[in-house]
């Protein structure tokens, strides 16, 4: 399957889309006229320099209000299109995009556009090319893929075929299972995007809000079901039009884009199995069933601290690595990994961020099979030096320089008893059972890649965005979760240093863990558990249980408890949720313990901004001079 994607999806200049697009592994692209226009390369060299890169120039598009126009014009545009053409013949490029006309005097009729059609057709094979019609979502007479394909019908050439595009046809709300009445050798070529759901003018959508399949909320894999149903054999290409994407990385966005494709075209063989048996297979996207450990890196007396901390918290030094400066601490189901080493991956982590999560675990159905499927979404392997007797552990590199860890059930979970001697237990522990979930921050400009990256490696769903408000500014937060809850990440974007996520991604130059949740069956005992030894949980405004007793039926003894220990809470139609947090340490990071009731799958996002009020006393409180 040949893979593509139009150079106006990502940002810079036409030769560092070029450079991006290949490395990303693409297998051809669609040069968009105004990305050549402004390139001072002929285009001969252009083409020249796209099939040294190993991609294949796939189209050139677009080629604007063509059909129905009356005389005069109707001669200009035939002579604009010949123009065109000659450009195509030096770049390389045997197929163009004409879409449907929103000349303002253009004339409707399908007879007088398949006309045009073939004229232009009969043009096109005299040079040995193919033109390709596309609906537009907004055309004046045509904004229709099934009026689109019956012009094409009607021109009846070998020449002219249809250009189909998912955002055309999804925004629309048209069907996209009329797409399979088509012969799957009169579609010419196939552009995906996806898109939120907004309620806004159709050309403001397109040329502002596209993104990514799998990003969106669009039915793209129903569109690229019916597509593949034809018969269709030719390229997938993106057509991304989005203003975040014009300002980040273009070797960050191809990347996605290529993820995108490859876990698309996986979906639709899975749904589509008979229309994509030449599409070799991938390993489903992978369960997740826990998360197995995560790693700090830390060092001197941040490290002292941070044990302190843990054993405040109820954790207990359980081992020590049988070659490495790690210890492991752990509670329940819940393993931290303490990194002191001074080379390697965690050594590299703390000279950047000082101390940081600079690794996760996570427990999977299959090890291997992540690692098959990450590698043909575009991710790189990681490995370092492993020290005597310790054993291998397959990993990932996720986004933004993170690593991520897989261990398999069977062998591989006895790398405890392997890698670690063991430490006796000296203290009971507090009640934590398990992580609940972690929380990423970015910036918001990251959200979507990390989103594409969790969704398409692993069998996780996104749930829709939420804003967050921080009292100097607004995060986005969107939480990605397996079915059954077993593994959850929230993403925080922030858009200003001014927010807490924004100076705590300021501070640790780049997104990271900022936070994790860890989970208890009884909040309260957990609560006087690490009073006792000596934990101290994040201050409340007393306002807020004033709040609380006039929004939710609390009884006062319940209420005065949460009080006393700083608890905060939620409920839903399905359940309640209790949540404390620690005091910030090593900069912005903080610990959360939470407590799920019934089938409330949230994450308290009602109690975010006072938790972000509270942390920023305390922040503005340690920076005030003293007298």
């Amino acid at each position: 399957m040949k893979t593509g994607i139009a150079t106006v999806s990502i940002s810079g200049n036409l030769e560092e889309k070029i450079e991006a697009i290949a490395e990303a592994g693409f297998t051809g692209i669609e040069i968009f006229e105004q990305d050549f226009i402004a390139d001072i390369r002929s285009p001969a060299a252009v083409g020249r320099r796209i099939r040294e890169s190993g991609l294949e120039v796939m189209l050139f598009q677009p080629f604007r209000d063509f059909e129905g126009l009356p005389t005069a014009l109707r001669a200009k545009a035939f002579e604009r299109a010949r123009r065109k053409f000659d450009v195509m013949q030096e770049l390389g490029c045997e197929l163009m995009l004409i879409c449907s006309s929103v000349h303002p005097e253009a004339l409707g009729g399908i007879d007088r556009a398949a006309g045009d059609l073939a004229e232009l057709g009969d043009l096109a094979a005299s040079r040995g090319l193919r033109v390709g019609y596309e609906a537009l979502a907004w055309g004046r007479h045509v904004n229709d893929h099934r009026d689109a394909w019956e012009i094409v019908r009607r021109a009846d050439h070998p020449n002219v075929g249809l250009v189909l595009d998912s955002f055309h046809t999804l925004a629309r709300g048209i069907d996209p299972e009329t797409i399979r009445r088509i012969p799957g050798d009169k579609i010419f070529f196939v552009q995906l995007a996806d898109a939120p759901a907004i309620e806004m003018d159709l050309l403001y959508w397109s040329r502002h809000f596209r993104n990514m399949p799998g990003e969106g909320d669009l039915r793209v894999t129903d569109f690229m079901r019916a597509v593949m149903a034809t018969g269709y054999a030719g390229p997938v290409s993106l057509e991304i039009f989005n203003d975040q994407f014009r300002g980040g990385s273009p070797k960050t966005i191809a990347r996605d884009g290529y993820r995108s494709l490859i876990a698309l075209m996986d979906d639709v063989r899975r749904q589509e199995p008979e229309a994509m048996s030449g599409v070799p297979p991938l390993p489903a996207p992978v369960s997740v069933h826990d998360t197995a450990f995560i790693e700090f890196a830390a060092q001197g007396a941040a490290l002292t601290a941070l044990e302190d901390l843990l054993a405040s918290l109820g954790f207990q030094r359980r081992g020590r690595h049988v070659s490495k400066a790690v210890t492991l601490w752990q509670q329940g189901n819940i393993r931290f990994l303490l990194n002191a080493e001074t080379t390697g991956h965690a050594a590299n982590a703390w000279t950047v961020r000082g101390t940081t999560i600079c690794d996760i675990g996570l427990s999977v159905a299959s090890a291997e099979d992540t690692v098959i499927r990450a590698e043909a979404l575009g991710a790189q392997p990681f490995s370092q030096p492993i020290g005597p007797g310790e054993m291998p552990i397959p990993a990932i590199r996720g986004l933004g320089g993170s690593v991520m860890h897989l261990i398999s059930e069977g062998a591989l979970s006895d790398v405890w008893d392997v890698d670690f001697l063991p430490e006796d237990a000296a203290t009971p522990e507090a009640g934590l059972t398990r992580v609940d979930h972690i929380a990423q921050t970015m910036s918001y400009d990251e959200m979507l890649s990390w989103s594409l990256f969790w969704t398409t490696l692993f069998d996780m769903q996104k749930a829709p965005m939420v804003d967050v408000v921080d009292p100097d500014g607004l995060i986005r937060s969107r939480a990605i979760a397996a079915p059954d809850g077993a593994a959850r990440i929230t993403l925080n974007g922030a858009e200003s240093h001014k927010t807490l996520a924004g100076s705590f991604l300021a501070d640790g130059l780049g997104a990271t863990i900022q936070h994790v949740a860890l989970a208890t069956n009884d909040i309260f005992a957990t609560a006087e558990a690490l009073k006792a030894r000596g934990f101290e949980a994040l201050p409340l405004s007393p306002n807020y249980f004033d709040d609380l007793s006039a929004r939710f039926d609390l009884q006062p003894e319940q209420l005065d408890r949460m009080r006393a220990a700083s608890i905060l809470y939620d409920a839903d139609e399905h359940g309640e949720f209790f949540q404390f947090y620690s005091k910030p340490f090593a900069g912005q990071m903080f610990f959360e313990v939470v407590e799920r009731r019934g089938g409330y799958a949230g994450y308290g996002a009602p109690n975010a901004p006072f938790r972000i009020a509270a942390l920023k006393r305390l922040q503005r409180a340690k920076d005030m001079p003293t007298v």
